[in-house]
């Protein structure tokens, strides 16, 4: 079902830059994609639609993820602001796909529940603080990316 499921992603993708090119305004498929790529990529285990506050799960942990996708404009590492993350709802950590305006994947993040909480209840922005929305660059800064695996550099310093 995955490669069925991938083959029709694949198609959707083309139909969406065919239609942006001509409208100037996305399709709409951001988030069906960022959840495929998340589970394929991350090995998670989907859950049923419209599950309140979570799509997946770990079943490594048992946990509860949250997944946002954002196209990135070309050039851009940290354009824009995530959907809402409501606190209300039950889930353990909100996974971020970052992509290109051609749908691939450029990056993976991921941030737990209690810096997110952190985050959107600091005082002075009302789209953090009311509609519970982070900025890209604020959730790169308070996760870690997953995707790829960066391995740390050994620094040499030559006197």
């Amino acid at each position: 079902m995955a490669s069925s499921i991938e083959k029709l992603l694949s198609t959707a993708k083309v139909l969406a830059k065919k239609y942006h090119t001509l409208t100037g305004k996305p399709l709409g498929i951001t988030g069906e994609v960022a959840e495929f790529t998340a589970f394929k990529l991350l090995k998670l285990k989907p859950v049923e639609a419209r599950q309140p506050g979570y799509d997946a799960t770990r079943p490594s942990t048992g946990e509860k993820i949250q997944i946002k996708g954002r196209c990135l404009p070309k050039g851009s590492s940290k354009g824009g602001r995530l959907g809402t993350i409501q606190l209300n709802k039950p889930w353990d950590t909100v996974v971020l796909v970052l992509m290109d305006k051609d749908f691939e994947v450029l990056s993976i993040y991921e941030a737990k529940r209690e810096a997110i909480k952190k985050a959107l209840m600091a005082p002075g922005s009302k789209a953090r603080n009311v509609r519970g929305a982070l900025a890209i660059s604020k959730f790169k800064a308070i996760g870690k990316q997953i995707w790829p695996i960066l391995k740390k550099s050994k620094r040499i310093i030559i006197q």
